[in-house]
């Protein structure tokens, strides 16, 4: 990797040198040795894509993706959710980017997108796979370039991004009000955030009517509400409290439920109806004043045109799978000429943490980032990933890495133990 860089230092400086860049004899030394620190060309030209493997973990719902090139450099890339069984659409992509610079993001990502105009490359797995590939690329770049990913996408309004608790409390069967209470001070007292999550959808509820009817009863309506007031009542006014219905409901249990807890000040209520129906998101906007999110199974900046065109309140894409790094800074700048928070959706490991984290500084409506309680209790998210740059987080807040690329790696034979069986891995 070393001896890799200074190679491609060296050909920068004499190909500089070709172009008849002014000498350090006119400058001096300072600018010889600052020039050799930041190369100011592009990459030389024999830097070329050799392979992309890849490997899964979480019974195959998380996609790890590795690019590599001809001098030994190489980019790691997440993709999630929409990746089950797609290790041969991976080799596809694959055998478009033999031979490519990894310099050319963009033009890759929009070759690819394009290229899929029939086969699916609107959204679902064609564009979280597309997703994994494009954060490699820019992973790839920064490492080679000697630069961090958010300078690749043009520089930081801020060091570090404020990131909210998902406590996972869905995996009680049917918490009570105390669980929910519990949960919450547990979350501020043993890691110390200041903005947690919770969930309301709850098929265990003995108030369900049934499994598919979509409205919610008077008990259930109960439920909810008595579950997120004793989280207030817990941890008081000034913790951002936000509310995941996973798009179970109907349009008027969410109107509901909205107006219902106005007076327990949410940070925002999320997909109460499923995204699919922008429309519907119009209405259910301009009816209450809880502020609504949706967006983490909405793909690329197509479908967030017309969630904020539809009065949505805060955008969540999930940059592993909405189109990726480049896509998702788009989607927030979109957000930003309607006045819209950009809260990314993140249920990736750390190195998809990170890479999000990279986004998040780069842009000024940037509100909240997703965390995970399983990176505190699986140990398994620990091992997978290797960082040395101290805490993940502290005081609800990630720090951005300022290494060269993402900033975290994958530990390939920590991940094997938790691959799936009869999927290649990295082959």
């Amino acid at each position: 990797m070393k001896n890799s860089r200074r190679s491609f230092i060296s050909k920068s400086i004499v190909a500089s040198a070709g172009l008849g860049m002014v000498s350090s004899v006119a400058f001096g030394s300072e600018y010889q040795e600052a020039m050799d620190k930041n190369p100011k060309l592009s990459a030389p030209s024999d830097l070329k894509i050799t392979d992309v493997k890849c490997g899964y973990i979480k019974r195959g719902s998380s996609l790890f993706v590795k690019i590599y090139t001809n001098q030994g450099i190489y980019g790691c890339g997440e993709g999630v959710d929409a990746v089950n069984g797609t290790y041969h659409l991976v080799q596809m992509f694959g055998r478009r980017l033999r031979g490519q610079s990894p310099f050319n993001v963009h033009k890759i990502f929009e070759d690819i997108r394009r290229g899929g105009h029939f086969g699916g490359a609107q959204s679902g797995m064609y564009v979280a796979v597309l997703s994994a590939i494009e954060t490699a690329l820019w992973d790839l770049s920064g490492k080679a370039l000697d630069l961090p990913v958010y300078q690749l996408l043009g520089g930081k309004f801020r060091d570090k991004v404020r990131v909210y608790c998902d406590t996972a409390l869905y995996r009680v069967q049917f918490p009570s009000p105390d669980d929910f209470a519990t949960a919450a001070k547990d979350a501020i007292s043993n890691w110390g955030f200041n903005a947690l999550k919770f969930d309301l959808d709850y098929a265990s509820d003995p108030d369900k009517y049934d499994r598919y009817n979509w409205t919610a009863s008077p008990g259930e309506i109960i439920r909810m509400y008595d579950q997120l007031a004793a989280v207030r009542e817990a941890v008081g006014p000034k913790i951002d409290l936000c509310v995941d219905m996973h798009g179970r409901y109907d349009h008027v249990t969410a109107q509901t439920i909205a107006k219902k807890v106005e007076d327990l000040n949410l940070t925002w209520l999320e997909e109460p109806i499923p995204a699919e129906n922008f429309d519907a998101f119009k209405t259910l906007a301009e009816e209450t004043s809880t502020p609504i999110s949706a967006g983490e199974n909405v793909y690329l900046g197509h479908g967030f045109k017309q969630l904020l065109d539809n009065g949505v309140d805060i955008i969540m894409p999930d940059l592993q799978k909405c189109g990726g790094l480049g896509e998702g800074q788009r989607i927030a700048n979109l957000a930003n000429l309607y006045y819209v928070p950009f809260s990314p959706h993140m249920v990736a490991s750390f190195l998809g943490a990170m890479a999000c984290a990279h986004v998040c500084v780069t842009v000024p409506n940037f509100h909240l980032m997703e965390w995970q309680s399983y990176f505190h209790t699986d140990p398994m998210f620990k091992e997978i990933v290797t960082y040395d740059e101290g805490d993940w987080v502290k005081d609800s807040f990630v720090t951005v890495s300022n290494k060269p690329g993402i900033g975290v790696d994958i530990n390939e034979e920590a991940m094997r133990k938790y691959a799936p069986e009869g999927v290649p891995f990295f082959e």
